[in-house]
């Protein structure tokens, strides 16, 4: 029998998994021993009803997730929260998901710079694949509000004792002006 898979933009209709994506997200911030921001069941449904999320489902289970947000007067756009369920793993998943996020945000702010924080070869991998750059911190969003949702990561201790010049995440950016215009001129 063929596995069905299903990476599409999570409605109302995929709340009851937040529970289990939250759960997701802190065990494998725990085996990883790096940072990821903790989100509230609130801020993640809230994510589905705007329809600013990615599910991976296999056959009806969850499998994976990421989300978008979008910061400085939608200016900036960031992919977050990108997790897929361990046993999932290894089949490139993470990066439908990622490139399904890429997709969606490019649809809902084409002007905007996409970025990312990330401790993860394999997200860096994906970013990269996808034409964002590393960048300083100093590059991102001056938006306090993405800031502060970095407060609930492990880490936060070594963005605020370095003025957020620095920390264990790499930053990377996406910028469309930047990217068509090199695209343009090679092709």
């Amino acid at each position: 029998m063929t596995d069905t898979i299903d990476v599409i933009v999570a409605s109302e209709e995929h709340i009851p998994y937040v529970p289990t994506i939250l759960k997701t997200i802190e065990s494998a911030a725990k085996v990883r021993g790096t940072g990821i921001a903790k989100r509230t069941t609130e801020y993640v449904e809230q994510k589905m009803r705007e329809g600013k999320a990615i599910i991976a489902l296999i056959n009806g289970e969850f499998a994976g997730f990421c989300y978008i947000e979008s910061w400085g007067n939608k200016q900036y756009v960031a992919n977050s929260g990108l997790i897929v369920v361990e046993k999932f793993r290894g089949h490139g998943l993470a990066k439908q998901i990622k490139w399904k996020a890429f997709r969606l945000s490019r649809e809902m702010f084409p002007d905007a710079k996409l970025f990312g924080l990330t401790s993860g070869a394999a997200v860096m991998k994906i970013n990269t694949e996808l034409g964002y750059v590393p960048v300083t911190f100093a590059q991102l969003t001056d938006d306090e509000a993405f800031w502060r949702g970095c407060q609930g990561c492990i880490n936060h201790d070594v963005l605020d004792r370095t003025d957020r010049k620095y920390c264990i995440c790499t930053a990377m950016l996406y910028d469309p002006k930047v990217h068509d215009l090199y695209h343009y001129k090679t092709t």
